[in-house]
C-alpha cells in the first residue's frame, strides 16, 4: 500500500487531472488516501503528480 497526500487545490485544473484525482479517492487538499501499489494506481500518480504527494 502506498499514501498518497493532495498537497494543491484542484481548482482550474484540466478536467482530466481532476476526474484522476477523484478516482483515487482525493476531494479536498490536504486529503489523505492508501491505495495499493500497482501500476494503475502509479499511472494515475503520475499524471497528476504535480499535484500528490506519495510516500510508501
Amino acid at each position: 500500500m502506498i499514501t498518497i497526500k493532495l498537497v494543491k487545490s484542484l481548482n482550474g485544473r484540466h478536467k482530466k487531472h481532476i476526474a484522476t484525482a477523484n478516482s483515487l479517492g482525493l476531494r479536498r487538499p490536504g486529503q489523505t488516501v492508501q491505495q495499493p501499489d500497482n501500476a494503475a494506481t502509479r499511472g494515475k500518480i503520475a499524471k497528476i503528480a504535480y499535484l500528490v504527494e506519495v510516500t510508501k
